[in-house]
């Protein structure tokens, strides 16, 4: 087996073991643009660990964050992201030490785009660091949750440009990462709060983040509207359709869904689209 062709079978494994959500869709990808959409979100999760890092201090985290927006906006270079990381390896799980391969994979018309977004990423997820999380506001917590999760919106909507010229709505874009996260804001309430984090803006009741949740979400159900490619709009419906039950199964109590539950509903969504893995 090629070098490419085994780190994209790495880069598979990697993506079930860090999100579910995203491995189930991305199976529905033809092979160019799955492998460019779990290079390209493999890079955002290897910060998103940084920034989640229930051991790293704020300090370190700033530090990391603010050095790899800047490797990324400008030359990537290994060896140096290496050294940075070297301080902190014991901590840093695999996803983040393998930046550098998860960059490798990205096909090179498109990967300047990637690292772009991944270095704003990077950066707003220093400067909400830095303050401490403290969402006061709804614009605060527009403002995070661009940041976190918009953005993989708006990447995904170059990559699907990119592929084969969809044209999506970047507003929607935003709101569709937006409502995925606030689900998973909603879903981690009582760890968060543990561990002595809340996302929720002063004065908010838990009802007031559902309401948030599902403006989100319905205008990311617009966002699918324009997507025309069976298979990027199956790769769209699945944690679409996912987040809409995990709203109702908490609402109703329920902790997550059931992995039958999850199936029956992929299942679903195959045949309305008449699609297979």
């Amino acid at each position: 087996m090629s070098k490419v062709a085994n780190l994209h079978k790495e880069s598979m494994v990697m993506l079930k073991e860090t999100s579910r959500t995203f491995f189930i869709p991305i199976s529905f990808l033809e092979p160019t643009l799955k492998k460019t959409v779990a290079s390209a979100y493999l890079c955002m999760r290897a910060i998103d660990e940084i920034e989640d890092h229930p051991e790293l201090e704020d300090k370190a985290k700033t530090h990391l964050l603010k050095s790899i927006s800047h490797m990324l906006h400008t030359s990537f270079d290994p060896n140096a992201y290496k050294l940075l990381i070297q301080p902190y390896a014991h901590l840093l799980p695999p996803v983040s030490q393998r930046l550098d391969d998860w960059i490798s994979l990205c096909p090179t018309e498109i990967v300047d785009k990637v690292k772009n977004s991944t270095a704003i990423m990077a950066e707003g997820m220093a400067k909400w660091v830095e303050k401490d999380w403290n969402i006061q506001t709804k614009e605060d917590l527009d403002d995070y949750t661009y940041y976190v999760a918009g953005l993989v919106g708006t990447m995904l909507s170059d990559l699907w440009k990119w592929h084969d010229n969809t044209e999506t709505d970047p507003e929607l874009a935003i709101a569709f990462g937006r409502g995925l996260q606030a689900v998973n804001m909603l879903r981690n309430f009582d760890e968060d709060l543990e561990r002595g984090v809340s996302f929720v803006p002063a004065g908010w009741s838990r009802e007031d983040m559902f309401h948030y949740a599902n403006d989100n979400l319905s205008k990311a159900q617009l966002y699918v509207k324009s997507i025309k490619n069976k298979r990027i709009l199956m790769f769209c419906k699945v944690p679409l359709a996912l987040a809409h039950s995990t709203l109702k199964a908490l609402k109703s109590g329920k902790e997550k869904m059931t992995r039958n539950e999850v199936e029956s509903i992929v299942d679903q969504l195959k045949q309305e689209e008449n699609l297979q893995d």
